[in-house]
């Protein structure tokens, strides 16, 4: 049987929630957690940069943080899901098209794909190095 991979189960799970909510909003079917959102200060805003944010970190990892011209790909893949679904809104009567939206993804992108997670396997297959 084979083991179950995180580099392509998390970034798959967390594409599938992110995908639900995006549905609950285009059918405004939000409301509980419209309202929860709307008690924090620029709600919709933190909401933006850390689910995008999230799942940037979640792509570039199952990407094995692969670069293209010197950017992870899992965050211009993110970058670009982002920007297709903000102007989407454009053309869907329940939602409203925010350039704030844009740069709250934007600024999670970025800062949640400065972390980078080590594990055993990178770690077994880099080379020895000594200091």
């Amino acid at each position: 049987m084979r083991a179950i991979d995180p580099r392509v189960t998390l970034p798959s799970l967390f594409f599938l929630f992110i995908s639900y909510i995006i549905f609950l909003a285009d059918t405004a079917d939000l409301n509980l957690g419209l309202e929860i959102v709307k008690v924090i200060p620029y709600g919709d805003k933190v909401m933006h940069a850390l689910l995008y944010g999230i799942m940037a970190m979640l792509l570039n990892y199952g990407l094995r943080y692969r670069t293209v011209w010197g950017v992870q790909l899992g965050a211009l893949l993110v970058l670009q899901f982002a920007t297709i679904e903000e102007f989407s809104q454009l053309f869907i009567d329940t939602r409203t098209f925010d350039t704030g939206d844009l740069l709250a993804d934007l600024v999670g992108v970025i800062l949640f794909s400065l972390a980078r997670w080590k594990d055993s396997e990178s770690e077994a297959s880099a080379p020895n190095r000594r200091s």
